[in-house]
């Protein structure tokens, strides 16, 4: 189970405001770090998506107390980042509609900032997604995957 998220922005206060648009919550600053924000889904779980600058870092603790650091980072960040879960147009943002896969399920591509993308699904895509994310299908797809790459070793 995810409890929480958390993704980079450039403007987190803006961000965190714009995700409580589309989830129907709020939005607080998150003091664990700072100019960090969060949306708070308020639901029985404490969902909540972290969104921190993104010129900033967390980087592991020393193993002893487990705690993490959270700084600038040793490098200039990408604009882009491999994270991903109509106000998109309001802001300046792509958003477009995907099919995934052969088929497999639409999916929405919110992309905040124009660089961070999460998926949104509507409840036909939500059916679609739970018809296709099943056990058999990802076996059967890393088979498939396994096969062709000893195909071509």
């Amino acid at each position: 189970m995810i409890f929480h998220a958390s993704i980079p922005a450039r403007d987190p206060q803006h961000v965190a405001h714009i995700l409580t648009e589309l989830w129907g919550v709020f939005a607080a600053p998150f003091p664990s770090f700072p100019d960090s924000w969060m949306a708070v889904a308020g639901d029985d779980r404490g969902a909540i998506i972290e969104v921190y600058p993104h010129d900033r870092v967390i980087t592991p603790g020393d193993g002893l107390e487990g705690n993490v650091s959270f700084g600038a980072g040793d490098a200039e960040p990408s604009r882009y980042s491999a994270f991903h879960m109509a106000i998109g147009a309001r802001e300046g943002w792509c958003v477009v509609r995907y099919t995934r896969g052969k088929n497999f399920f639409d999916v929405i591509e919110f992309w905040i900032d124009n660089a961070t993308m999460l998926e949104f699904l509507t409840p036909e895509m939500q059916a679609q997604y739970l018809d296709f994310a099943k056990p058999d299908n990802f076996k059967a797809m890393a088979a498939a995957a396994a096969r062709a790459a000893s195909a071509t070793a």
